[in-house]
């Protein structure tokens, strides 16, 4: 049994017929929209330098995001920073980056970190899947990186499902 193929099969699946779909035609309308008040986003200074909402300890409930932060979180967070501290030079960070503050920027940074993490894991063998995820993961740092793999398969899956839900809404409330 192939692992890696397995992991990755699920992962371009899911890319391929779920989210690439409903990220099409997203508007920066959509892409800012907060549906409900104190919703969490990516928010321009006037300084011009975007930040997204938050830190690292989520309140209790969690606040509602808009598909600017979730796409934000699932380019960065769970692809990007993940890419660059597991099979890079580590030199992408939340302070390094820089944000998207359009829709279309924001598709097109989410696919290349998509593609980053996914050539990188495709050249993955046996014994580097099994290997410890290492210090950059915190508490999971003893897990091998096949666990790493499917945690970002399953977040990417979860907020894409979000994003998609917040399109729904946005279309059904403009409509």
């Amino acid at each position: 049994m192939d692992w890696r193929a397995e992991v990755l099969d699920q992962l371009d699946l899911y890319w391929e017929h779920n989210l690439t779909p409903a990220l099409t035609g997203l508007t920066d309308d959509e892409y800012f929209w907060e549906p409900v008040k104190d919703c969490w986003s990516v928010r321009t200074a006037a300084d011009g330098r975007a930040t997204l909402d938050g830190g690292h300890e989520t309140p209790d409930p969690p606040p509602v995001t808009t598909i600017a932060w979730r796409m934000t979180h699932v380019s960065l967070h769970v692809l990007g920073l993940r890419t660059s501290a597991h099979f890079g030079d580590g030199s992408l960070t939340m302070a390094t980056a820089e944000l998207p503050v359009t829709a279309d920027a924001a598709v097109a940074a989410l696919e290349g970190h998509y593609r980053d993490w996914r050539d990188a894991v495709s050249a993955l063998d046996e014994a580097a899947l099994e290997r410890p995820i290492g210090a950059a993961e915190g508490p999971w740092a003893d897990r091998p990186m096949a666990t790493l793999m499917l945690h970002v398969n399953r977040e990417v899956m979860h907020h894409g499902a979000e994003i998609a839900l917040l399109r729904d809404l946005y279309r059904t409330h403009f409509a």
